[in-house]
Parts: structure tokens; C-alpha cells; sequence
């Protein structure tokens, strides 16, 4: 009786503590780790939430980029992380969906390595070219591709465009020269200057080249058009049929945190993200924006492993 004694009330004194430190937090600043690089959609997207949300919590928030190794870098450092709340990844596909099945050697579980706190949205993803280039569709690019293989070159800033890039070619037959970067930005660089010819960008990085004209973009990754760009068909309509790739963002901690401190990040964060003005924000750089329990960004993750696994398989990806 003594001993079980003891045990209640040493977990009662940790659950008090926890609560203590739960009502305190923060009292230093918090870290958003992006995994890929500035000016990536992830970092914009990460910029816009934390200045919010350091009004809300009276604390500084940062952003810090750590791209490479498509986002397990930046995973494999929030992992080591103390488990405290000040440490978060901004998660996204790449980590948390796509590396596990497209690298041998990731360090981490994305399951049992990290919390939830929520999901902060989605990016879509369009097929973009060099408007030098004289396709104005994916069929007339598919058919050149096919007279002319690994003539054309395609990059790819992330393991959405990664799996893409090996999803088209796949499906539509064709080959490709694959160039690969570490984040989005560098990529589009070189295709506006002629020296890769395409890549499947999200809205946020792209759109402001598609409004100037220096990018043409020919199609959607999603299976259905986007209220952001409407007039822009899908792969799927532009005759890839089935094809679907869409990506995610959402915001885990190291596994460890306390549940109390999640409670708060989410209470905190939600009504930023899905405020008038975030949104007005989100729209405008081609994000849609949108917050979520810890419960339903967890059922969405292991939804999203199960997908991105059968994407790989289906497009016939070897791990590295």
C-alpha cells in the first residue's frame, strides 16, 4: 500500500508540474524549423502564422530554415529536440509522408516520433514551363516528350515534385532528365532561365511568375480544379487520367510534449489560421488554409503514409 501510495502520488505531483509549466508556457521564444528553404511556400507560409501568434502568446516566434535530404534534416532536428513546446515542425508531405518510402536511411518515425497540433493546410501543385517552350498543353508536351526522350528536363524542389515528376513519366510513358534542388525557389530560377525546362511547383512560389508571364503553367496535380486557379485544368482532364498528387502542411512537436502545452499550441493557433485576415493572406499566395484538431491532423498523417507509399510503388520509385 506504502509503495502504490508513492506511485499516485509522484505521478500526481508530475501531472501538477505539467500543468504549472502548461500555464506558464511559453516564456521564451518558439522555433517554427522549416524543411525547406526561403522563399520555399513552406517558409512564406510559416512567416505568416508566426507573427500572429507571437501576438497571441506574448512571446517572440522564429523561423528557422534547415532544408536537405528532402525535408528529413529538419525532421531528424525537431526529433532530437527537447520535447518542450519551444521546437516545432512545420510538417509537410515530404518528412512526414514521402521520405520514409523514397530513403533507405530515415532516422525517425513519423508516427511515434512526433505530436500533433495542427494542420495548417494545403499546397497545390501545377505542372509549370518555360514560356519559350511551345507547348501550351500537357498532350502536346507528352507527345514531344515521347519523339524526343530526356530531351526535356524536369526539377524538382521537393518530394511532391519528385513524385510527380516519376508519376507523369510513368503513367504518360515517356522519359525525362530529372534535375533535382533542395527547395523550390533555386529550381524555378534556373527554369526561367532556360536551363531546366519544367517542374510541378506549388501556387505559392509559382504564381507570382505565372501573373508576370515569365511561366506558363499547362496543368494541376490534384484530381479536381482549384477555386484558386479555376480556369487551370488538372492532369487528370489533360488526358494523365487518375493522376492525383496533392500536398500538405501541419504543425508536430517532438514526442514528449506535454499534452497540455499541445492543448494550448492548438487553442492558440487555430482561430489564427482560420481568421479572415490569415486567409486573406493564404489566398493570395495560392495556399488554402485551414486548422484541425492534434486527433484529426494524427488520422491524417497515417491516411497520408498509407498514400504516398502506394504513390511511390505506383510510379515505380526505388528508395535511395
Amino acid at each position: 500500500m506504502r509503495k502504490l501510495l508513492l506511485v499516485l502520488t509522484a505521478a500526481a505531483a508530475v501531472s501538477f508540474c505539467a500543468t504549472l509549466y502548461a500555464d506558464d508556457f511559453p516564456t521564451r521564444p518558439i522555433t517554427f524549423v522549416n524543411p525547406f528553404g526561403p522563399g520555399s511556400g513552406s517558409d512564406t507560409v510559416c512567416r505568416i502564422i508566426a507573427e500572429p501568434l507571437s501576438a497571441t502568446l506574448h512571446e517572440p516566434v522564429v523561423v528557422e530554415d534547415r532544408p536537405g535530404a528532402d525535408g528529413s534534416l529538419s525532421a531528424l532536428y525537431v526529433h532530437h529536440a527537447d520535447p518542450d513546446g519551444y521546437t516545432l515542425l512545420m510538417a509537410t508531405n515530404s518528412p512526414l509522408s514521402a521520405d520514409p518510402f523514397l530513403h533507405k536511411n530515415v532516422k525517425y518515425d513519423a508516427l511515434k516520433d512526433f505530436v500533433p497540433i495542427t494542420r495548417v493546410g494545403s499546397f497545390t501543385l501545377m505542372l509549370v514551363i518555360n514560356p519559350q517552350l511551345p507547348f501550351h498543353t500537357v498532350k502536346e508536351l507528352v507527345a514531344y516528350a515521347k519523339d524526343h526522350p530526356n530531351k526535356l528536363s524536369i526539377a524538382s524542389g521537393n518530394t511532391a515534385g519528385i513524385v510527380a515528376a516519376d508519376t507523369l513519366e510513368h503513367w504518360a510513358g515517356i522519359k525525362m532528365l530529372n534535375v533535382p534542388y533542395k527547395s523550390t525557389p533555386p529550381a524555378l530560377d534556373d527554369i526561367l532561365a532556360g536551363r531546366v525546362s519544367m517542374m510541378f511547383a506549388d501556387f505559392t512560389t509559382a504564381m507570382p511568375h505565372i501573373r508576370a508571364g515569365t511561366l506558363r503553367a499547362l496543368a494541376l496535380s490534384r484530381i479536381k480544379r482549384s477555386a484558386l486557379y479555376p480556369e487551370l485544368p488538372t492532369m487528370d482532364e489533360a488526358g494523365v487520367k487518375g493522376f492525383n498528387l496533392d500536398a500538405w502542411a501541419g504543425l508536430v512537436a517532438p514526442t514528449g510534449t506535454p499534452p497540455d502545452v499541445i492543448a494550448k499550441l492548438n487553442k492558440a493557433l487555430r482561430p489564427i489560421i482560420d481568421s479572415p485576415e490569415v486567409q486573406t493572406k493564404f489566398k493570395a499566395i495560392g495556399f488554402e488554409g485551414f486548422s484541425s484538431t492534434p486527433e484529426e491532423l494524427g488520422d491524417y498523417i497515417k491516411a497520408q503514409l498509407i498514400e504516398w507509399k502506394k504513390m511511390v510503388t505506383d510510379a515505380n520509385i526505388q528508395a535511395d
